[in-house]
């Protein structure tokens, strides 16, 4: 069974949600269509581009990921399906390509269904959802869109390096109130070497031991492990690390190492 899978900021209160279901099961009627979020906050790109980049690659190869963030028609803004480790995406060319794929991905075309009038203002229900439906029938994209060479570039901050220390970012804050850093386990391990380390954040807390679990501390106590997304991630144990310890997006955290 085909799968496609949404991820806008559509919100839950509206019918907007349900017009986009409606649209690709009455042009699909026996896909399978995993809603990923719709509490991506209005406009945000990057945080759409962290949920699906940390997502898709748990989905059967073949699966279509309809991305509905910043999508309003504008003459200057391409409609794009893309073809990336077996994944297809349809999104606007706003720059959350970018932001996913960590390689070239395999094909790229700007689509060239006639757009209805009628649904200019949301585009989601018509050339978004036909599209989807058309791959996740077996069309080429070569049938639906004209081939692409470039996508528009669009760059997240990334840690500095001084010496020993590693100067990030928190990037994501989760349902639970987890900060996520953009402090990748990859980076952490190549400067940390055999050394310990302080991490520092606001209101001078520092956590000094990596955990595995966030039950390996006290309920209550803070910690840092490496998450499912493998970035350096700060949280309580059954508790609102964000707001208790004063971490927001944008907010800085240093990770000093030392013998």
């Amino acid at each position: 069974m085909a799968v496609i899978t949404l991820t806008t900021d559509l919100g839950d209160k509206d019918f907007y949600q349900a017009a986009l279901k409606g649209s690709i099961l009455s042009l699909l009627p026996n896909v399978n269509i995993v809603d990923i979020t719709h509490s991506i906050a209005a406009f945000n790109i990057p945080q759409a581009a962290f949920v699906l980049k940390n997502s898709f690659h748990y989905f059967p190869k073949g699966t279509v990921h309809l991305i509905g963030i910043d999508c309003v028609y504008s003459e200057d803004v391409r409609y794009l399906a893309v073809r990336y480790r077996d994944h297809y995406f349809v999104g606007s060319d706003n720059g959350v390509f970018s932001l996913i794929f960590e390689d070239e991905p395999s094909e790229t075309v700007e689509i060239s269904i006639i757009q209805d009038l009628k649904f200019l203002h949301f585009p989601l229900t018509d050339i978004f959802a036909k599209a989807c439906c058309s791959i996740a029938s077996g069309i080429p994209l070569g049938e639906i869109g004209i081939p692409v060479e470039r996508l528009k570039q669009k760059v997240n901050l990334s840690p500095v390096i001084d010496k020993d220390i590693i100067r990030g970012s928190v990037i994501y804050i989760d349902s639970f109130q987890n900060v996520i850093t953009n402090i990748s386990k990859d980076l952490f391990t190549k400067v940390q070497g055999n050394r310990k380390f302080t991490l520092n954040f606001k209101r001078g807390e520092t956590i000094t031991h990596l955990s595995w679990h966030y039950n390996e501390v006290p309920e209550g106590e803070k910690l840092c492990l490496f998450g499912i997304s493998n970035h350096l991630e700060i949280a309580m144990n059954k508790g609102n690390a964000s707001q208790l310890l004063g971490l927001y997006l944008n907010d800085i955290v240093t990770v000093e190492f030392h013998s």
